[in-house]
């Protein structure tokens, strides 16, 4: 029993408290007697301290009195000793009371014993079940005491004045008092800060009065003036709209003078990013309602401040435009109305730093140092000074590789690069771990390390390195879960990814199957992450999508060089039921061509890799001296051979009208029309390869787009016309400096007539125009009936691109681009002569507008024939080319 007291006491001693302040009363306390059957030394001794604690939570100071002080008295147990006891000692009341166990329960009782005989003294009597709960009741005791010394009243009303737009009830929800709760002004002081920092007052305070049966509290309370309209003046360099976009407050919003002062601050941030350093903006209110004003922020923008001059100190081996090359900062240029040349961004300098150090750690200066980059303003004008120590240039000593090697030192010393270099590079030894990252990965561990030592030589100044592995355990993926796909089946995730549960871990195929779920463009983001499995070797794969809406309709229209003016539209869903199949249907009018298709793709047929799909069209086109309709459609298959190859093969049956046949019509589409007739079928298969690695199909910057295909029509086919054509283009796509790209692409074509039926005139090969060679007319090049001058087409065909494309506004997408073109159509029995190929150049610009590609290109002929002219311009926005 006393073992439990002990340790309950032990428990008690180390609850926290919290203390409100009152008027200051003292009191004493006398030891309590305790009636039990065992001896409560320890509960006796004990109880007094509780009670201690308790009353001075309450804001009472007290002071225990022990058995010995007691005794030094001549203690008699009565109202007028104790009174006199407490007199002699310093004490308001004398507190004296005994604690009574009754079998699992007590009772405690107490008196406190007013010192001034002008006051009453006061009775108190608590019990409770078990000792767990003595705690609870002394607080009760030690509160019942507090009220009655303090004289405290209980709180009958509490009522909220002055409020308009705030609800009362939104205020007492903040506050602790409560009607029926005691009067406390140190919880009312605090309810005070609490309804003032809700931020919606300008002023807050609290009046009680006393009415029958306690206390009527009244908060007072005047609200803060709404916003009701914002306006800003003398803002040039940026515009209203912009400005307000950035602020955090708003028309309708409470008035907070600190808030309005922040937003001062935002508005002179937004200068200085535009490098408007002298910019100054003050504010003012002006009462136009009750509770309501304008606010006006006045803006003194000053002149704009651009970098003058990047001065570098201490550099002596690497010259300064070599280091200005490096940075992102630069000074003021003549087009900076146009690009961001002196402008000053702290952050930018800062990488700026980063990117000199790791030049010159590059280039095999591993002692290099660079300072903070000095900044001063004069006369309008920033000055940056970076100071330099460039240290001794170190060259490459032995290299070797320790540790776990999964294959032999040989094979692995000639993944790395670095052996390769004369002087130390950082660059290079990143790439190398990579790669040593990569080679590990793809074999399975996961949690490969690869750390690169280097030990400097400075007698001889070389650098040892030393790529130490720890290649950890094999990991394999435990299980893949797929999360965030509430439309797109899970199968369809699956079926793109390149790893599988239960095989080794490869990082190369990871990545992989990570473009692989960019590619299909249902998702707003990924996220693919791994995490530890049910052991140490084994990982979860988490691939986590936020899907974006897949069903699309647009209607618009551009203007092209063919069809003049067109307009068009579609509707299209690319992830139907969430299959991953897509089913569109188009349609175009334009000056030269009338088009209406439906088709239909499902790309894993059967759950395999294997595409299947059909068109549905109809086409109305303009040959100059004839019109053509065409009603048909063809059956799809496809089948993907690796990630960026595939094969395609396509059925096709079309019913043609030839109408509308000119007078001046060459010889050739007069023999068409005779060997066909005016309606005839055209029935035959086409087979496709293709190699695509771009890495995007408009305005690429590097990769590939490589195809060869054999269309034959008739023969076994049926139908009226039989021929066979061949194919094949290649484009490649190279980044170059400064962002620049340089494309070459090649293209060749073989139309031949078979037995069984005709070739038709538009099946043949005509070349000029934006997308063959550009600064001829459409269908310009190749033969031509000697009569009418009407193309007539080759049975052959060759032709060469050449592209230089450069940024002009970077972050836009807008580029610039020059060119060369070459190419010829030839006759039956004619050479593939390279010296009769029609060449033009010039240059354009091309931009993914929101209408969709945009190219406007001039192109000079060079080898001009009699009546031709000099070149043209050619435009199209509006469609895909």
């Amino acid at each position: 029993m006393v073992a439990r007291i002990v340790l309950f006491f032990l428990l008690l001693s180390a609850a926290p408290c919290l203390i409100f302040a009152e008027d200051s009363v003292r009191v004493g306390i006398l030891p309590f007697s305790i009636h039990a059957q065992d001896e409560m030394d320890l509960l006796q001794n004990r109880l007094g301290e509780l009670l201690e604690k308790q009353l001075s939570k309450e804001g009472i100071s007290a002071v225990l009195f022990s058995h010995k002080t007691i005794a030094e008295e001549d203690y008699i147990d009565n109202k007028d000793w104790l009174r006199s006891f407490g007199q002699r000692r310093g004490v308001d009341f004398v507190i004296t009371g005994s604690l009574t166990l009754i079998g699992g329960g007590f009772s405690l009782d107490a008196e406190a014993v007013s010192c001034d005989a002008a006051r009453p003294s006061y009775s108190f009597y608590v019990q409770g079940e078990g000792l767990e709960t003595l705690l609870d009741r002394i607080q009760k005791l030690a509160g019942r005491i507090s009220d009655k010394i303090f004289e405290r009243k209980n709180i009958v009303r509490i009522n909220i004045a002055g409020n308009r737009r705030i609800e009362a009830e939104a205020i007492k929800r903040v506050i602790k008092a409560r009607e029926k709760g005691p009067f406390l002004k140190k919880e009312l002081s605090d309810d005070l800060k609490r309804v003032y920092g809700m931020g919606y007052f300008d002023d807050v305070r609290i009046e009680s009065a006393d009415i029958f049966g306690g206390k009527e509290v009244t908060f007072h309370v005047k609200e803060k003036s709404i916003i009701r309209n914002m306006e800003i003046k003398g803002n040039d360099a940026i515009n209203d709209d912009k400005i307000k976009e950035a602020l955090d407050i708003k028309t309708g919003s409470t008035l907070n003078i600190r808030n309005v002062r922040n937003n001062m601050e935002i508005i002179e941030d937004l200068y200085k990013e535009k490098e408007y350093h002298n910019v100054c903006v003050t504010f003012e209110t002006k009462a136009v309602e009750e509770d309501q004003v304008d606010l006006l922020f006045t803006v003194k923008e000053g002149e704009r401040i651009l970098i003058k001059e990047i001065i570098f100190e201490g550099n002596v081996v690497v010259g300064s435009d070599d280091l200005q090359d490096v940075m992102e900062t630069s000074e003021k240029g003549f087009f900076s109305w146009l690009t961001s040349s002196g402008e000053l961004d702290p952050e930018k300098l800062d990488m700026d730093i980063a990117r000199i150090v790791g030049y010159y750690n590059n280039h095999g200066y591993i002692r290099t140092r660079v300072g903070e980059p000095e900044i001063a303003y004069k006369d309008e004008w920033i000055y940056v000074t970076i100071k330099i120590e460039e240290g001794p240039q170190f060259g490459i000593g032995e290299v070797t590789l320790e540790g776990d090697l999964i294959r032999p030192e040989e094979e692995l010393t000639g993944i790395i690069e670095i052996t390769k270099e004369e002087v130390y590079n950082r660059e290079v030894i990143r790439n190398d771990v990579l790669a040593l990252v990569d080679v590990y990965s793809d074999a399975g561990y996961a949690y490969a390390d690869i750390a690169p030592r280097m030990k400097e030589d400075p007698d001889n100044l070389k650098v040892d390195i030393v790529y130490t592995i720890t290649k950890g355990e094999p990991v394999y993926f435990e299980g893949i879960l797929i999360a965030g796909n509430t439309r797109t089946r899970d199968k369809v995730i699956r079926r793109q990814l390149d790893v599988y549960e239960q095989e080794l871990f490869s990082g190369k195929r990871l990545r992989q199957s990570s473009r692989n779920l960019y590619r299909l463009d249902y998702f707003e983001d990924i996220k693919v992450n791994t995490g530890k499995g049910s052991s140490d070797n084994k990982m979860n794969l988490h691939i986590d999508v936020k899907e974006k809406p897949t069903g699309a309709f647009s209607f618009g229209g551009g203007y092209s060089s063919v069809d003049k003016l067109f307009v068009m539209g579609s509707i299209s869903q690319k992830n139907l039921f969430g299959r991953g199949q897509t089913l569109m249907l188009q349609a175009s009018i334009g000056g030269r061509s009338n088009i209406i298709d439906l088709s239909f793709t499902e790309p894993w047929l059967f759950d395999t890799p294997v595409s299947a799909g059909f068109d549905l069209y109809k086409r109305d086109m303009d040959y100059d001296t004839y019109d053509k309709l065409s009603t048909g459609g063809r059956l799809r298959f496809g089948y993907r051979i690796t990630n960026y190859t595939r094969v395609f093969f396509y059925y096709g049956l079309e019913e043609n009208e030839i109408r509308e046949i000119q007078d001046d019509a060459s010889q050739d589409i007069k023999d068409m029309v005779e060997d066909l007739g005016e309606e005839y079928l055209t029935s035959g298969i086409t087979g496709i390869v293709t190699r695509d690695s771009r890495d995007r199909v408009f305005n690429a910057t590097e990769g590939s787009n490589n195809k060869l295909s054999v269309e034959w029509a008739g023969g076994p086919f049926g139908g009226d016309v039989a021929f066979t054509k061949y194919i094949g283009e290649s484009g490649w796509y190279f980044p170059l400096f400064w962002s620049t790209v340089g494309m070459l692409r090649t293209e060749a074509g073989f139309v031949s007539e078979n037995s069984s039926g005709a070739l038709p005139v538009y099946e043949r090969f005509f070349l000029g125009g934006m997308n063959s060679v550009r600064g001829y007319e459409w269908r310009d090049i190749g033969p031509k009936d000697p009569l009418t001058g009407d193309p007539t087409g080759g049975n052959k065909m060759l032709q060469f691109n050449v592209e230089y494309l450069f940024p002009l506004i970077k972050d836009a997408g807008f580029m610039g681009l020059l060119f060369f073109d070459a190419g010829q159509a030839y006759d039956d029995g004619e050479s593939m002569d390279l010296g009769n190929l029609r060449q033009s150049a010039g240059y354009g610009f091309r931009w993914y507008s929101p209408m969709g590609p945009l190219r406007l290109e001039y192109g000079y002929v060079i080898d001009r024939e009699p009546g031709e002219s000099k070149g043209r311009w050619e435009f199209s926005i509006g469609s895909v080319f």
